[in-house]
């Protein structure tokens, strides 16, 4: 969708939400033909004439001032977050065209992921396109259905993975704030080849995206709870809470938690144990074979073998 396309379906979408009697207008009552304001109401509570404003709508945003784009805001009720939408979208009109660009690969500092190893609870990093990009022991449990991709994906794993529905107890509520949050990060970074790419897949693939994304609606994951059904804990009842990594723009980390003394505070603990438990065996087997000592991942007659080289080695020396 090109960027005035954009602009006339969300402003569009946001008229439509608000009827008079959320604002100061005067309702005269009878038939109206349009859901929430019409064009000449927006315009009248914005101060600007309805050639103005109906230019504005056919997504012509090129040039207009703060002043309108906040006035524009106030009329239409915009909470924050589809404010700095709103003005995401007048900069990228303004601004000079450019092609899209390639992101350089993530890579989360060492620093940062000895401070995710240090935390007892789940820390997991992920970037605009929602790609999981770094995680400690126990985000990587906690997230152990997605992570079992070789390119962990969030946004892929709600829409396209058959045990999302099972997974997230609320998946509407999930599958809406996900298709949110990418419109609010294509917002910000309008040429990113690969967000672009993301969303492209996830039309042609789920029709659940294509339904949340029509909504049009925009969202930033700050701090909040959700209800996971882990295949190992079952329901975990968890408060979030996400922050921007310092220094490098475009990633977020997000910390998972549970009150003390909870149920879910019990499973987080089984939690910790499986995870713990998965990740020795893991280290196990990835581990060389020492010398002189069978190996649990060899056969017997290469175990058999193994012992006879070190026999000979020592009468050698």
């Amino acid at each position: 969708m090109s960027s005035k396309d954009e602009v006339r379906a969300f402003l569009m979408s946001r008229r439509a939400n608000i009827t008079p009697s959320q604002t100061d207008l005067q309702d005269f009552g009878g038939q109206r033909r349009v859901p929430g304001l019409r064009r000449s109401e927006v315009a009248m509570l914005a101060g600007v004439s309805l050639d103005y404003y109906t230019r504005l709508e056919r997504g012509n945003l090129r040039g207009v001032s703060e002043h309108v784009l906040n006035a524009l805001a106030n009329a239409l009720q915009l909470n924050e977050l589809e404010r700095e939408y709103l003005f995401g979208l007048a900069r990228t009109a303004t601004a000079p065209t450019a092609a899209r660009t390639a992101q350089k690969k993530p890579v989360v500092r060492e620093s940062v992921q000895r401070i995710l190893d240090s935390m007892s609870v789940p820390a997991v990093v992920w970037n605009r396109q929602h790609d999981l990009v770094a995680s400690n022991l126990m985000g990587r449990a906690l997230y152990s259905p997605q992570f079992e991709s070789d390119s962990p994906n969030l946004a892929r794993f709600i829409f396209l993975d058959p045990r999302a529905k099972d997974y997230y107890v609320d998946w509407p509520l999930a599958r809406q704030m996900t298709a949110a949050m990418l419109r609010m990060e294509a917002g910000r970074d309008p040429l990113n080849a690969e967000l672009t790419a993301l969303i492209g897949e996830l039309s042609t693939r789920s029709p659940e995206f294509r339904s949340n994304w029509a909504e049009r609606d925009v969202h930033e994951h700050r701090t909040g709870r959700k209800l996971f059904r882990h295949p190992v804990v079952g329901v975990v009842d968890v408060t979030y809470d996400v922050f921007e990594m310092p220094g490098e723009k475009g990633l977020w980390i997000g910390i998972y938690s549970v009150e003390e003394g909870s149920e879910s505070a019990e499973k987080f603990a089984l939690l910790a144990s499986w995870a713990a438990t998965n990740d020795q065996v893991a280290a196990q087997r990835l581990a060389p074979p020492s010398s002189g000592h069978p190996n649990r991942n060899q056969t017997p007659a290469q175990n058999q073998t193994l012992t006879a080289k070190s026999s000979r080695s020592t009468g050698e020396q």
